[in-house]
């Protein structure tokens, strides 16, 4: 778990190095970011701990949305037409929401990676700073079992972020038949579709949990 003195840092830091820590940044940008934080003694392992927890956070946050996003389909294909223009604005919502956060779960995934990548391209060149054979043979073992455990992860996080566009897709085709066709009609052609939403939905929501699941084993493992 983050220490409580690591997230007041790391709040204290967003300012002023905030262009710096996007996933974007350039490889000077990110050295000068490194160096501010690790000059308070928060070090790449911190960051990856913190972004792998962020990124498990934010598709939890997901799979709530699209939760709610199938709850809202379900509500509308149960209305009458009188009440459809409200069913259709709460679904409407409701994608949007769910969007956003896919967007967001995306863009802290790819903050994983990219802290990830840093962290071990550093670790992988200082093993040759060793001047004892043992300890870097131990050394290097360890960086190897580390990183087959991240790339568990890793594989997990790109897992539960595929599975989001195709359930996406379905979704906004739904808001905008209903857009499009708000009539009794429509109700009846979309509902043969609610059972296969469902199931996507679950197996969407099923990769979640095995991509959070593994980002709690790894955060432990990391913290051992």
């Amino acid at each position: 778990m983050m220490t409580h003195t690591f997230k007041t840092i790391s709040r204290t830091l967003m300012g002023c190095v905030a262009l710096c820590i996007l996933p974007t940044m350039t490889t000077g940008c990110a050295t000068a970011a490194y160096n501010i934080q690790e000059r308070f003694g928060i070090e790449k392992r911190d960051i990856l701990v913190d972004r792998v927890a962020s990124a498990a956070e934010s598709q939890a946050d997901a799979k709530e949305e699209f939760v709610d996003a199938l709850t809202a389909f379900r509500a509308i294909v149960a209305v009458d037409g009188g009440a459809l223009e409200d069913a259709y604005d709460d679904m409407s919502k409701a994608y949007d929401r769910a969007d956003s956060q896919a967007d967001k779960a995306r863009s802290r995934v790819e903050a994983v990676k990219k802290v990830a990548r840093d962290l071990f391209k550093e670790w992988e060149s200082e093993l040759g700073q060793y001047s004892d054979a043992g300890l870097r043979r131990a050394s290097e073992q360890q960086l190897r079992d580390t990183q087959d455990r991240y790339e568990i992860l890793a594989d997990k996080m790109d897992a539960a972020t595929a599975s989001m566009d195709p359930v996406l897709s379905v979704f906004k085709d739904r808001v905008l038949y209903l857009k499009h066709n708000l009539n009794a009609r429509a109700i009846s052609a979309i509902d043969t579709e609610t059972a296969t939403l469902e199931s996507d939905v679950a197996r969407l929501i099923a990769d979640m949990e095995q991509s959070i699941s593994a980002a709690d084993a790894f955060i432990q493992e990391m913290n051992g």
